[in-house]
């Protein structure tokens, strides 16, 4: 192991029951541990279970079956909003929203209608597509009393356009993409933006746990085997997985990144202390274990 380091902890909080039961649980979590994240949270309608038809699709199928979705998520996230629309997140559950900022960590935009946004990126208009922003930035303005600073798109599901919308460009910086960890300003028509990007670099819990009795564990070694490289990672854990099903299990693997000197931070912190950031490219790629295409930087490719 090299030196220890600071890991940016993202937590994308995706429905209902996510919040409801997995944001309070996380909390407790971190606070035991004096661990501050940044929360991205949807605002509008769950409707994940619209997912479900995306079971026609082999490499969708194949990922549902490996991660367990159904114990991993439970049967009301795998089928909510199919039957009846889905329960408006931010009228139902403010509250529950509020908890994280109370407490001193750092709130941002990820969704409206996350399900909406996955899978109409690619068909709405400008105006569809801003109007979601814009709508869920003002919902969690309203609950946390000022306008959020930084956004992350659903699914890593952002493009140029995205980038150039009038409600995108409020924030301070973004966390939308895959890739080196290392903050970069986005090229759009090969011009720099002043908004830096902070990718993702480590794997989801969904994208890289293998199968069978020991799978759990042998993830929390792969997590760990990666942060000891001495070089900087952000991880992203969501509020339906580690902040239910796998929640012993995350805290398993805290401990143990903190018996090693690891330390995590919310986003703002680490991007404040990174190297000034550097123009890149963001385009469309794939990574393993997710189905579908997300965005990826061009470090990814080095």
């Amino acid at each position: 192991m090299l030196a220890p380091v600071s890991i940016g902890l993202r937590i994308d909080v995706d429905t209902f029951r996510g919040t409801r039961d997995g944001v309070p649980r996380l909390l407790g979590i971190l606070k035991r541990r004096g661990i501050r994240a940044t929360w991205y949270v949807t605002l509008g309608p769950d409707n994940m279970g619209r997912h479900i038809l995306r079971l026609l699709r082999p490499s969708f199928a194949i990922k549902m079956l490996r991660s367990g979705a159904p114990n991993l998520y439970g049967w009301d996230i795998v089928l909510r909003g199919t039957i009846w629309p889905g329960p408006i997140i931010s009228e139902r559950l403010a509250d529950t929203l509020r908890m994280p900022d109370r407490e001193g960590h750092e709130m941002g935009v990820h969704a409206w209608d996350h399900h909406l946004w996955q899978m109409g990126i690619d068909s709405l208009g400008d105006a569809e597509l801003d109007a979601q922003i814009a709508r869920a930035t003002d919902a969690l303005a309203t609950i946390i009393g000022r306008t959020p600073t930084t956004a992350a798109c659903p699914g890593w599901r952002c493009t140029d356009r995205v980038l150039s919308l009038p409600s995108s460009k409020s924030f301070r910086y973004r966390s939308d993409c895959r890739g080196v960890a290392a903050p970069f300003l986005p090229r759009i028509a090969g011009v720099p933006i002043n908004q830096p990007q902070v990718p993702v670099d480590l794997p989801t819990y969904d994208e890289g746990v293998g199968r069978g009795s020991g799978a759990d564990e042998a993830w929390n070694q792969e997590l760990l085997r990666r942060i000891d490289d001495g070089q900087p990672h952000v991880l992203t854990i969501h509020a339906e997985s580690e902040g239910g099903s796998k929640s012993q299990l995350f805290e398993r693997f805290l401990d143990q990144a903190i018996a090693k000197g690891h330390t995590f931070e919310p986003l703002c912190d680490w991007l404040d202390r990174q190297p000034a950031a550097a123009p890149a490219t963001i385009s469309k790629g794939r990574v393993a274990g997710r189905d579908g295409w997300l965005c990826v930087s061009d470090s990814l490719r080095r």
